[in-house]
């Protein structure tokens, strides 16, 4: 690998959501530097987090259809069956949800964990809970999108508001098509994903596990094996 190569591979592009943020911040520290140097060079660490934060690396995303990808970087912080928020649409009874936790550093851009179509958006307002908590998938702020399959029927995936998020940026639209891994939206600043998946449908992860969008699988539908056992090491 050349020199221009691991340029151009430590470069990570920054999502267009984010430039007038960092924008600010940069404005913010060159206001700061006129008060004192040191805050400059705060403001200029952070300025440097909030690039972090946008960013929006490419990613590698296996192409078939009985399995499902992460939607979100972050852990996995819960994988029980429940019955999905009414809003969906998606039935009274339980489903797969398996839920993945976004800190402040992890990158934010969602992505689709199946290939289908947009048959219901849906916005519901709520409050503000630590969006680890396991109540925050019905009470907090949340934007969810019911992707119809074809082949295995409707599932859900909800963007849910956290302590600190507080914009919830949704661009998918009813009717539109998703390919797995296309990205579909995008939280400020730290939160979480939940996928509602159907009955038929086996978890790959399990609780503590690292998830990267577009790239882990998290379930795959069609197998009669049960739930992943794991160890920590």
């Amino acid at each position: 690998m050349t020199i221009i190569d691991s340029v151009r591979n430590a470069l990570v592009p920054v999502h267009r959501e984010g430039y007038k943020f960092i924008a600010a911040f940069f404005v913010a520290s060159l206001v700061l530097g006129w008060i004192a140097d040191p805050l400059f060079w705060i403001g200029m660490v952070l300025t440097a987090w909030c690039a972090y934060f946008f960013r929006d690396p490419e990613r590698v995303t296996p192409l078939d259809e009985d399995l499902v990808v992460s939607p979100a970087d972050g852990r996995v912080s819960s994988v029980v069956r429940m019955v999905p928020p009414a809003e969906l649409g998606l039935g009274t009874e339980e489903m797969l949800r398996i839920s993945v936790f976004m800190n402040v550093f992890d990158c934010h851009v969602n992505r689709a964990p199946v290939k289908g179509r947009v048959v219901r958006k849906v916005y519901s307002q709520g409050a503000f809970l630590n969006a680890e908590l396991d109540k925050a998938s019905l009470e907090n702020e949340r934007s969810g999108l019911v992707i119809d399959t074809n082949r295995h029927g409707e599932i859900g995936v909800v963007q849910i508001a956290g302590l600190v998020a507080r914009r919830i940026l949704c661009w998918a639209g009813e009717n539109e098509h998703l390919d797995a891994g296309e990205r579909f939206g995008l939280i400020r600043f730290g939160s979480r994903l939940d996928v509602f998946l159907p009955a038929t449908a086996r978890s790959l992860v399990s609780v503590g596990q690292t998830a990267i969008a577009g790239e882990t699988m998290l379930a795959e539908f069609g197998s009669n094996k049960g739930p992943v056992v794991s160890r920590r090491d």
